[in-house]
């Protein structure tokens, strides 16, 4: 493990600790990841995290539901908005705003419940490949990282803070056959995280944002690069089942059942190495031609 890998990890749980600087007020970073635009993922992570931080640490977060209104500006920080809505006997409710130059650019709902036991079941997981037998998603890029935009073939090719192995066909962004819209990618933190459940689930909040929408794009032999393509999150919404580590193998299974006036579905669930069903994930998103 080189200390690069490590310290652009530490990077993202500094991003996403934020800083407080009210008794419900947040503020977080912005991080430019060559998109031009704040990353989703970012900005649910933060949310998650501010919410978390008024929240007793025996209440974890079992949902989320978040619309994105406007992009945000990688330039300028985010300030986080908590609205205690209830504390209940087994629930508690937070309503989150993401503000920036005085604008709504975000907002989300977040639930939390005690442990409770109840009755369980599960979908099976789908068959696939150990990750270790894969190759990263840098190593997939390289072939064709030298025909992106600088900020971008820099971003395809840089250490990050997640390992994604992707299962199945290269997500070469410049090949345009059509495929069916399913997907499935291993991932997980490039290093070990401390014991704490809430750090381990707004770390795959931050996460859940990638690859999601563009599944979507599959069946219609277009990427997110095709020129003249509009491609944005416009909700996120996520189940956390059960407990899980976000610094160990998860496979994420990508699906989009549904595409329509310029918007398309896509869904996900969340399986650890040895088949639980940890968290559930969909999304719409505009996939638009300008």
């Amino acid at each position: 493990m080189t200390e690069r890998r490590l310290s652009v990890l530490d990077e993202l749980v500094e991003l996403l600790a934020l800083e407080r600087i009210e008794e419900n007020l947040f503020r977080g970073q912005s991080q430019d990841l060559g998109w031009g635009a704040v990353f989703g993922g970012q900005v649910l992570g933060q949310a998650l995290s501010a919410a978390v931080q008024t929240v007793p640490s025996e209440r974890h977060a079992h949902s989320l539901h978040a619309y994105f209104l406007r992009s945000g500006d990688v330039d300028k920080p985010i300030v986080y908005d908590v609205d205690r809505i209830r504390d209940g006997g087994s629930f508690t409710t937070r309503r989150v705003v993401a503000i920036q130059g005085g604008k709504a650019i975000f907002n989300l709902a977040a639930s939390f419940q005690i442990d409770e036991p109840g009755f369980e079941h599960q979908d099976a997981m789908p068959e696939a490949p150990p990750p270790e037998s894969l190759p990263t998603e840098q190593e997939r890029a390289r072939p064709f990282a030298d025909k992106l935009p600088k900020p971008m073939r820099d971003r395809a090719i840089a250490e990050r803070p997640f390992e994604m192995r992707p299962v199945g066909p290269e997500d070469d962004p410049f090949r345009t056959e059509k495929r069916p819209p399913h997907r499935m990618v291993w991932l997980k933190t490039v290093g070990r995280l401390p014991d704490d459940p809430a750090l381990h689930r707004y770390l795959l909040a931050y996460a859940s944002d990638h690859s999601l929408i563009t599944t979507a794009l599959l069946p219609h032999g277009i990427t997110w690069i095709t020129p003249g393509m509009q491609v944005a999150s416009l909700d996120h919404v996520m189940w956390f089942h059960q407990p899980f580590r976000v610094d160990e193998w998860l496979l994420y299974v990508l699906d989009s059942p549904a595409a329509h006036g310029a918007r398309g579905l896509a869904r996900g669930r969340i399986f650890t190495q040895d088949g639980r069903l940890v968290a559930s994930v969909t999304q719409e998103g505009l996939i638009r031609r300008r």
